[in-house]
């Protein structure tokens, strides 16, 4: 497992070097393009990109954080800290997406524009958009290679810059066939509306885990169906699942017969932790709590977690799950 976690640290670190290098690259040659052309949607294509290098060092600082080991100020890891990432993520996406848009609608409202249309500038968006494409392949991979949702985020940032400079392409191209310096703002504006919704989708999707929350039924449709496998169990319950970063962490309570002993009713929940790692898939801890049989009848007002009940309307997935994780 330490193994495991280190070869994952060291592809997470990999992607930051390769995001911050090319992001650089790109940034510059933008920028210092966008303002020998006085072109708006290039010097706003620059600061995205200059963006993504602040993602990239960040990225490079939480794979050293991560990599650290439980401690006794974190029983749980350091996982969460590729999660606060993310979230910091969404918000710089949306201030990139939200400076544009305030920077174009000011030049449509002054008619501040570039007073003609320059190949160079075309040049820089088409340069941008190979190379961002390049950029979102190699760290789509790296992502899923190691199942980590900050670089796979970073993946989708650099598929959503690769729109925004094929928007700022096509809008500069048409300024300049048609002679129509005041499209280089619209098209600006348009592209920054189109960062600011992905940032918002981000932001939804990572707060749902920082919150503990899951809204994955089939996921407890397979925990219940690996509990039911194993002989003694009866009534699964009360079941918490949360995400750590790319791993699960579970609780269940479980019912056995009351004339157990304690060795064996502890041997069923070894068992039944055993068969939920075998159904799910990087499970970082499982907490399973033996009750007798029928004590969560007389015992109705336990803190909430989901029984079968909450999600037997839903189809199992357990294959599924594991075709996701290949």
């Amino acid at each position: 497992m330490e193994q495991q976690n280190l070869n994952r640290t060291k592809i997470i670190a990999a992607a930051g070097w390769i995001a911050l290098i090319g992001n650089l690259t790109l940034a510059i040659l933008k920028l210092v393009i966008g303002m020998i052309t006085e072109s708006l949607a290039v010097i706003g294509d620059g600061i995205d990109s200059s963006t993504d290098v602040c993602i990239a060092l960040m990225t490079l600082i939480v794979s050293r954080v991560i990599s650290q080991p439980s401690d006794k100020g974190h029983p749980w890891g350091h996982g969460r800290a590729e999660t606060t990432a993310t979230m910091i993520l969404s918000f710089i996406i949306f201030f990139a997406g939200a400076q544009l848009a305030l920077k174009s609608v000011h030049a449509l409202i002054n008619y501040r524009t570039a007073k003609e249309t320059s190949s160079l500038a075309l040049a820089a968006s088409g340069i941008s958009i190979i190379g961002k494409f390049v950029l979102s392949i190699v760290q789509l991979q790296l992502g899923k290679k190691a199942h980590s949702p900050m670089i796979l985020a970073n993946a989708q940032n650099m598929k959503n810059d690769i729109i925004m400079s094929a928007g700022v392409l096509i809008g500069i191209g048409a300024a300049k066939v048609f002679k129509q310096p005041l499209l280089d703002p619209v098209i600006a504006i348009a592209v920054s509306l189109w960062i600011i919704k992905n940032a918002v989708s981000l932001f939804q999707q990572i707060n749902t885990e920082l919150m503990d929350g899951n809204t994955d039924n089939q996921l407890y449709k397979t925990l219940f169906e690996a509990i039911h496998a194993v002989p003694g169990v009866t009534n699964p319950h009360r079941a918490r699942i949360r995400k750590i970063a790319n791993r699960w962490d579970i609780d269940v309570d479980i019912e056995v017969d009351a004339d157990l002993t304690v060795h064996q009713a502890h041997e069923i929940a070894e068992r039944t932790a055993e068969s939920v790692k075998q159904a799910i898939p990087d499970v970082y801890d499982i907490m399973v709590h033996i009750e007798p049989a029928g004590h969560s009848i007389h015992h109705p007002q336990e803190q909430y977690g989901l029984s079968e009940a909450d999600v037997s309307p839903y189809p199992s997935s357990a294959q599924h799950l594991h075709e996701d994780h290949r």
